[in-house]
């Protein structure tokens, strides 16, 4: 093909999608993946594209049982279209890809690339090789090759941000294959974070989520144990920055020093999300987990006591091998004096690779979900009683997009509180933008939402609404079909830090 030809047959628009599927820092990494294939000249594929578009990118989780059954399902789905698509790509990255790397490429030898949790900044150069070698490339980094937040970025919110402050996990929890996929810890020096932060408050960002896989055991590798507190107090000096969440923290490392610095900076949100897995001791032991019952309600008792209008979360694991029924009527015990605004409660499934898919005792499945329903509507009981506390309080409400699915029909707009319960208020007479912030009188409590439903209190723009606004007016003038030529070749330039989370159950 002469110089000539390939212009012809590649000056077109190339759109990407990127399909992200578990946690927190998956969610992160994909922001990522978009900066980066925008950096390279892709442009992002209209929403409900569904597989539409010249790249499709599988950002993949190997924490279910089933998530490879998943993929190879959407991938299959795929593989027709691919062949009446020239040019079109398919993308697998991930925990799974790093967990099952060639395996991916044998059972859907349509993929083109195949990479890993520690080399995401190698997508675009990879997708070039593929194109020009018209071969499948596989490329499976060992040890993390740059962190997330130093990579560009399409972030899905302008006014709220993660912020990766670690990559990887210390722990051996028997049920979890995140320390194999994402390696042992690594943190990053403050002052880059605290840079990125800059940075993004400067951009009109209100909202930062510091974001690790075990977020609160930061300074682990920089031989500080009071690194994490530090951090949270330093964030507490960020002029603009309104809201500071982290997520997701390890009892075991939850020290006091981290409720001093929560209860004593005022931009630390009173909200905490501590993972509890299970109440039974002997459980835990099974889970390797390195705390037990008294253990965990007594961080609760001391963070109530420093933040009494704090909202506590969890993740519950029901039908652990080996459970009893005496272990999961401890784990009731354990969430009834808890009291969890809310908890992800999930049934026991095996991940391959993991201690626990080989033990004995394995519980039967109509067992799990008989105690899985008990849990749920003894939480669903206590959530609620728990927002029936909130009617009659003032709160500012910091508007979100896309968090009230029936807003439209109800003339309400949805936000989150401080403590991140998602309220649903009435439509102000005045201009409400995504990022602004709305004072408001609760009303009516829900299980998993709070109502106001008289009128709004007060209206105060934000920055951060002013950023809202004008990334939606820049998305509005792109136009559509524009030729912007191939993607360059290569990585890009990773960006200065200056300029510049976590896995579901930890």
């Amino acid at each position: 093909m002469t110089s000539s030809d390939r212009s012809q047959t590649v000056d077109v628009q190339r759109t990407y999608e990127v399909r992200t599927y578990g946690c927190q820092m998956n969610v992160h990494d994909s922001e990522r993946l978009s900066g980066l294939l925008e950096d390279a000249g892709y442009v992002r594929a209209p929403e409900g594209s569904d597989g539409d578009a010249d790249v499709v990118v599988f950002n993949t989780c190997a924490v279910r049982e089933n998530a490879d059954n998943k993929l190879y399902g959407n991938l299959g789905r795929l593989a027709p279209r691919k062949t009446t698509r020239p040019g079109m790509q398919i993308a697998v990255g991930g925990c799974l890809a790093q967990k099952d790397r060639d395996t991916i490429v044998k059972k859907a030898p349509w993929v083109d690339v195949v990479f890993g949790t520690h080399n995401i900044g190698k997508l675009p150069v990879l997708l070039e090789r593929a194109r020009v070698q018209e071969e499948a490339q596989i490329e499976i980094a060992e040890s993390l090759e740059a962190f997330p937040s130093t990579l560009p970025t399409r972030r899905e919110s302008a006014y709220a941000a993660w912020v990766s402050i670690s990559v990887g996990c210390n722990n051996t929890c028997t049920f979890c294959i995140v320390p194999a996929l994402r390696g042992k810890e690594e943190d990053r020096r403050p002052g880059d974070i605290l840079a990125e932060i800059e940075a993004l408050v400067a951009e009109g960002v209100s909202e930062i989520t510091l974001l690790g896989q075990n977020v609160n055991a930061y300074g682990s590798d920089l031989g500080d144990r009071e690194a994490f507190s530090k951090l949270l107090r330093a964030c507490g000096d960020i002029e603009g920055l309104e809201r500071v969440r982290f997520t997701s923290p390890h009892p075991r490392d939850f020290t006091d020093d981290v409720i001093a610095a929560m209860a004593e900076t005022p931009n630390v949100m009173p909200q905490l999300h501590m993972p509890l897995q299970s109440g039974s001791d002997t459980v835990l032991r099974a889970m390797r987990r390195s705390y037990r019952q008294e253990r965990f309600l007594g961080i609760i008792e001391k963070v109530r006591a420093a933040i009494p209008h704090a909202a506590i979360s969890t993740d519950i694991i029901v039908g652990f091998p080996g459970e009893t029924e005496e272990d999961f009527e401890q784990t009731m015990h354990t969430v009834r004096e808890a009291r969890f605004a809310n908890a992800f409660t999930f049934q026991y499934s095996k991940r391959p690779g993991t201690p626990a898919a080989e033990m004995d005792g394995q519980i039967p499945k109509e067992v799990v979900q008989a105690r899985y329903e008990r849990l749920v509507a003894l939480q669903e009981e206590i959530s609620w009683e728990e927002n029936k506390k909130q009617v009659g309080r003032t709160l500012e409400v910091m508007v979100a997009e896309g968090e009230g699915r029936k807003d439209g029909s109800t003339h309400r707009l949805s936000g989150r509180a401080p403590d991140n319960r998602l309220v649903h208020f009435t439509k102000p007479d005045a201009e409400v933008r995504p990022g602004d912030v709305v004072t408001v009188e609760i009303t009516y409590a829900a299980p998993h939402h709070l109502l106001a439903e008289g009128p709004t209190t007060s209206v105060r723009r934000t920055r951060a609404g002013d950023a809202w606004e004008k990334r939606t007016a820049a998305d509005a003038a792109k136009p559509a079909g524009v030729l912007l030529g191939m993607p360059k070749i290569g990585v890009p330039e990773p960006l200065p830090a200056a300029a510049a989370p976590a896995c579901g159950s930890h």
